[in-house]
């Protein structure tokens, strides 16, 4: 039959007319639309489809009581828009100051509807090619060996109008409810469609099925006007601040938890939904049972003939009839679309309702079929944000650095520094950049060395879950060994059953930073590029396969690592050892020293010293050097004692003008104090 129905399908496109794009998008939410904005910045031909008659129709209806998690902090201390992007979790990335979200709500908790009207302000203001009112209902392939991939993407919409593209994104986002179905299941409420108004509930019993932000956000939204709420789900409680993971249960909805725990009615259980059966009876009360109480038994027969838990155990936790019962499960991706052709599968186990990709969010089964947003978040489920705005803002923009360099020839963006610059860049990007900060474990910057180690090539947030495929993936090559930069947690920190309050939980000496418990930043170092079967065996829990070394830069409280001692002083001699050379920075003075009394000069001395690079010299600079320490006083003394009394300052400036006094270049002299 499946073979039939896609033969059909081949026949019905046959002959039809398609309007070609190389890059077709479905989905005009935040994924869909700052794809969008990537491509038409490069200038690339492309569409996206929405279903809609407006871009986000999904914030148009959730989440349901209107109030975001995801947070706006206003202010931070700081003018730099790069570190305020960390604590921005909701504005997309563009070139458009005028669309940052905190132009658009003040909330810490934004109001849904703001981010719909961001959204549409983002679409419009940018000029992003959008077509709206467009369902695409079925997506299969044309092979064709001209084409980029080897294949076609044909879609198809609710108008039988045709579409033809080299690449497909995904970005529909998962939006179809979870359903659990057991016996009695008609009887429960959907969180898409129950009633948001708390009076609906007065003085009523109720049951919800569920444990993520989208139970407890109902169960608050009734919590005073209820006689009592249940929650039920097959696993306990997850609260983010000890996961360390943005999507479970936050603390702006966690109301219910005090309540169970303050002994106000109010609870909390576990058990498998597919074992549950829901009885209604003459009154329309509903009362829980167990699916295998049912069996061999007339359900219709009405509740006098079923045997329920408490005939048993007069103390079942369930025993008293509920009024209402609302499934609060979350949702899916939806894979009805495409065809089998486009071997799109679901994952296992509990990334299911995604699809499967790879780590560069290509799809397993087509090769130029890729997945942004909250549907690509099986690459970092539980682990990152890659399932949320702040997180895939980043990965959409990796994704299109690759098909850049795939279909256009356009290498990974990266910046070339000389070595004496090294311990700098990184001290820079690990404290501004929000890439890095936000996809924690997942996106990474990459250092190539260049030959000798006497410059280095920096590329940025390259997702590390295919460092092996560096070389081809990016256009640039890595034959030197490279440094990579990832933000991490503690190894043990993170998890439902973790006390993250405990007395000793933050590590302050830089001897103990590999003992660091809070995000900070972790240096691993690569003799030579690792190949893909490291990446597979690589050990439990690494991001990354075993390095020749590795420096974790001891957490910070402000999460600011510019402590000279704690912070850079251990990195710079991680990176010297690594690299067997000195990093130091260095006046004029002892440079020329070394020239007399080294064979070979630091890295520092030949780019700066050697090649006549640096500050100029000046009285002022002079003396302050001379204050500090940092320079020997060349100034002649005066013995005869006949001079005026300012002949000596003039003689001074004098020899500064006839360069009698040596004009040192002074390079970061407030940072360059021999060590």
């Amino acid at each position: 039959l499946g073979l039939a129905l896609y033969a059909g399908s081949l026949c019905a496109v046959t002959g039809a007319t398609f309007l070609y794009h190389d890059y077709c998008v479905i989905g005009a939410g935040p994924a869909g639309l700052q794809a969008a904005y990537f491509l038409q910045r490069a200038g690339r031909d492309y569409v996206v489809f929405e279903r809609s008659h407006a871009p986000g129709s999904f914030f148009a209806l959730y989440p349901r009581h209107r109030k975001l998690i995801s947070i706006n902090k206003q202010y931070t201390g700081k003018s730099n828009s790069e570190f305020n992007l960390r604590h921005d979790w909701n504005s997309l990335l563009s070139h458009d100051r005028r669309l940052l979200f905190r132009h658009y709500s003040r909330d810490f908790f934004p109001d849904a509807d703001r981010m719909v009207r961001y959204l549409e302000d983002f679409a419009s203001l940018l000029k992003l090619r959008v077509q709206y009112n467009t369902a695409i209902i079925h997506v299969t392939l044309e092979r064709n060996g001209q084409a980029w991939n080897g294949h076609y993407f044909l879609l198809t919409d609710q108008d039988r109008k045709n579409y033809k593209c080299s690449s497909l994104l995904v970005a529909t986002g998962t939006w179809v409810p979870n359903v659990v179905n057991f016996p009695g299941s008609e009887y429960v409420e959907g969180y898409e469609t129950v009633s948001i108004n708390p009076e609906d509930f007065a003085g009523q019993t109720v049951l919800i099925l569920g444990r993520g932000n989208s139970a407890f956000e109902t169960a608050e939204n009734i919590l005073g006007v209820t006689n009592f709420i249940h929650m039920v789900s097959r696993s306990r409680v997850r609260l983010s601040w000890a996961t360390h993971y943005v999507g479970d249960l936050r603390a702006i909805n966690n109301g219910l938890l005090d309540t169970y725990q303050l002994k106000s009615l109010d609870g909390l259980l576990e058990g498998d939904l597919e074992d549950l059966a829901i009885v209604k009876d003459k009154k329309g009360k509903l009362h829980i049972t167990l699916r295998f109480y049912l069996e061999n038994r007339n359900f219709s027969a009405g509740i006098d003939s079923i045997t329920l838990p408490q005939d048993e155990l007069d103390n079942f936790a369930t025993r008293a009839p509920y009024d209402r019962v609302i499934r609060c499960l979350g949702w899916k991706f939806d894979f009805s679309i495409y065809n089998r052709s486009l071997k799109l599968m679901p994952g296992k186990g509990n990334i299911k309702k995604y699809p499967q990709i790879k780590p560069s969010y290509e799809s397993r089964g087509t090769r130029g079929l890729f997945v942004l947003g909250t549907a690509s978040h099986s690459v970092d489920f539980r682990k990152s944000a890659g399932g949320f705005i702040h997180g895939f803002r980043y990965t959409t923009r990796a994704v299109h650095r690759l098909l850049e360099n795939r279909h256009h020839g356009v290498p990974w963006p990266s910046t070339v520094f000389p070595i004496t610059q090294l311990t700098n860049s990184i001290i820079k990007r690990v404290n501004e950049a929000s890439g890095l900060y936000q996809m924690f474990s997942v996106l990474a910057d990459i250092i190539l060395l260049r030959e000798n180690a006497t410059a280095f090539e920096y590329l940025e947030e390259y997702p590390i879950g295919v460092l092996a495929e560096l070389e081809m993936q990016t256009g640039r090559k890595a034959p030197n060994g490279l440094f990579v930069i990832i933000m991490e947690y503690g190894r043990n920190f993170s998890g439902a059953d973790k006390d993250v309050f405990y007395y000793n939980r933050a590590v302050g000496e830089a001897q103990h930073a590999w003992q660091s418990n809070f995000l900070h930043p972790v240096i691993y170092y690569y003799k030579r590029l690792p190949t893909e079967r490291e990446m597979r065996v690589r050990p439990p829990e690494w991001p990354l396969p075993r390095p020749d070394a590795i420096h974790h830069i001891v957490e910070d409280f402000l999460t600011d690592w510019t402590a000279p001692n704690a912070h850079i002083l251990p990195l710079r001699r991680f990176l010297e050892n690594c690299l067997s050379t000195d990093l130091r920075n260095f006046f004029a003075e002892s440079c020329f020293l070394f020239a007399f009394t080294r064979q070979k000069l630091p890295p520092f001395c030949q780019q700066g010293y050697v090649r006549m690079q640096g500050l100029l010299g000046s009285e002022g600079l002079r003396r302050h050097a001379l204050q500090a320490g940092l320079l020997q006083d060349y100034t002649p003394t005066d013995l005869s004692g006949d001079r005026p009394p300012d002949s000596r300052d003039r003689s001074q400036d004098q020899l500064l003008r006839d360069h009698v006094i040596p004009v040192r270049p002074l390079q970061h002299l407030v940072n360059a104090k021999d060590e």
